[in-house]
């Protein structure tokens, strides 16, 4: 069956979303999926059969972050006249 993958049409052989992440290798504790503009709860990937058309949007979480740095302090270095 032919559905949109972020974006881009793609063949399937998957019948239900959990099916299509595991011919994808994808893992589902990390992810959130949007089917057809709406939110899919984790607990119906397994039984959320896939249709011709379906939209999905595939949302990968990336754990890290940024040093914060602070710009804000313009008196860094500044001398008092």
């Amino acid at each position: 069956m032919q559905i949109t993958v972020n974006g881009e049409l793609q063949e399937t052989k998957g019948a239900t979303v959990l099916e299509l992440l595991q011919e994808l290798d994808i893992d589902p504790r990390r992810i959130a999926i949007e089917l057809n503009l709406e939110i899919l709860p984790k607990m119906e990937y397994e039984k959320t059969r896939l249709k011709s058309g379906d939209r999905i949007e595939i949302v990968h979480f990336v754990g890290g972050g940024a040093s914060c740095i602070n710009t804000a302090d313009t008196t860094r270095g500044a001398t008092d006249a």
